[in-house]
């Protein structure tokens, strides 16, 4: 992006009064067309965006919570200091596809569906290349969520209403773009450049008829929940983008479908519909929070999958563990909870006993940034003792399930990218290990005794 273009946008100072509103209690950072400034950073003044630009600014980043002092953040914060110095955050749905129909239909839907959930609090504004940000401001929130301030619920309230919402949004979006495209499964495959097996899940009876098309929008089109994380930013209102040229503008809520990338141009832009309005009514997020917290689908998918397997008689070393597995004993930031889930089921599936999967848990909890409580863990263990058979853990992304995506450890090798789940990855290469050149069993000392008197024995016949 030319210089001349950017100080000619930032140099008119109602986009410079424009961002520095947006950036009240926010963390910001400066991107400078192929790296971002130092973090912290805050802008405090209009005069701050000008001098930035001169430095050959490109655009300005914030974050989704708001801090009493943005400039006291660190890199190496632990939860507890996050929580003291947060003193909220917004919601903010990032929703991005490479066809621009398909996220203006996502982000269409979605507002409706806020509506009907009781909102008005929601604006939005295009994201300045190919996708929107849907937002709900924190004061449309109650103080507290079962108990607990909100707060201090980051990222974990967000996730879980993203997640809500991407469930809701899923078939009324994949019926809407048949309706688009008219029932025309080729025209998805060309703006798509997917198969027609990749992108249609098909229903069948009890004879192998077909009895429905559905068609699987998750294949191309993300509602972001795996970005929802602490200091997480997104690109402000009115910030250009250095891809497309174009202003991250808002947009009037009940005209996303009329909306054309041209009123996005720098000299065209109207600065007339707000973004995250904070003036609202009080609690009328409230419902909304209890209805999103009472559907979570990863909660609804750990009580009814009861699916059994084979345990191997003897615990499969980590060194045959997948990439996923692997990262999470890693230790992680977020979603400590859900990956406890994973481990505990995971381990009993590859044949560990439950003290040496207590062990292996502790240590997990060792490394994770903020270790998960003593009588939590003990209270997850408590219930393995008590479980008769191993249940699966969640399947890989290929296979319909984003749990690992939204933990933020999917990171598939070329096995992984194969198989359906984490156990049947271990269970293939540690068979592989097990096997000889040619891919033969190694045999035991009896065996090969038995093959040596056979060929001799063949021998002395045809002697």
């Amino acid at each position: 992006m030319l210089l001349s273009k950017t100080l000619s946008y930032y140099k008119r100072k109602e986009i410079r009064e424009l961002l520095v509103k947006y950036a009240k209690d926010k963390e910001v950072a400066v991107r400078f067309k192929d790296f971002f400034g130092k973090r912290p950073d805050s802008l405090q003044y209009p005069n701050d965006v000008l001098e930035l630009a001169k430095r050959k600014a490109t655009s300005f980043h914030c974050s989704e919570e708001l801090w009493s002092n943005p400039l006291s953040l660190r890199s190496d914060m632990k939860r507890k200091e996050q929580d003291e110095l947060r003193i909220g955050w917004d919601l903010i749905l990032d929703i991005d596809c490479s066809h621009f129909i398909y996220s203006k239909l996502a982000t269409h839907i979605l507002i409706k569906i806020l509506k009907e959930e009781g909102l008005e609090a929601i604006t939005c504004k295009f994201s300045g290349n190919k996708g929107f940000h849907i937002a709900v401001p924190f004061e449309a929130f109650p103080q507290k969520i079962n108990g607990e301030l909100t707060e201090n619920l980051f990222p974990e309230a967000p996730r879980r209403i993203a997640l809500y919402l991407r469930e809701r949004l899923k078939p009324l979006l994949e019926k809407a773009i048949l309706k688009v495209e008219k029932n025309n499964i080729d025209n998805v495959i060309k703006r798509t450049g997917l198969s027609y097996k990749e992108l249609v899940q098909t229903t069948k009876d009890g004879k192998g008829n077909v009895t429905e098309y559905t068609l699987d929008s998750e294949r191309f089109l993300e509602i972001d929940t795996i970005l929802i994380a602490s200091r997480h930013l997104y690109r402000m209102p009115y910030s250009l983008h250095e891809k497309s040229g174009l202003v991250s503008v808002p947009i009037d809520i009940n005209n996303v479908l009329k909306f054309k990338k041209a009123f996005a141009e720098p000299d065209k832009v109207s600065l007339d519909v707000p973004f995250l309005v904070r003036d609202v009514k009080k609690d009328q997020a409230a419902q909304f929070v209890l209805n999103a917290f009472d559907y979570n689908p990863i909660e609804k998918r750990d009580v009814q999958e009861t699916k059994t397997f084979d345990v191997p008689d003897e615990a499969i070393p980590e060194e045959f563990f997948p990439p996923t597995i692997k990262n999470i004993l890693k230790g992680l930031k977020d979603g400590r909870k859900r990956a406890l889930f994973t481990l505990i089921n995971f381990l009993k599936g590859v044949g560990y006993d439950p003290p040496s999967i207590e062990q292996k848990i502790k240590e997990w909890n060792e490394r994770n940034d903020e270790p998960l409580r003593e009588v939590y863990l003990k209270g997850q263990i408590s219930q393995l003792k008590k479980q008769k058979e191993a249940i699966p853990p969640h399947n890989y992304p290929h296979a319909g399930d984003n749990y690992y995506k939204d933990l933020r450890v999917y990171e598939p090798d070329a096995l992984e990218k194969k198989v359906k789940n984490p156990i049947q990855y271990a269970k293939i290469k540690a068979g592989k290990n097990k096997k000889g050149k040619g891919g033969r069993k190694k045999l035991t000392p009896e065996q090969k005794e038995m093959r040596r008197k056979f060929r001799e024995k063949k021998k002395k016949s045809k002697d």
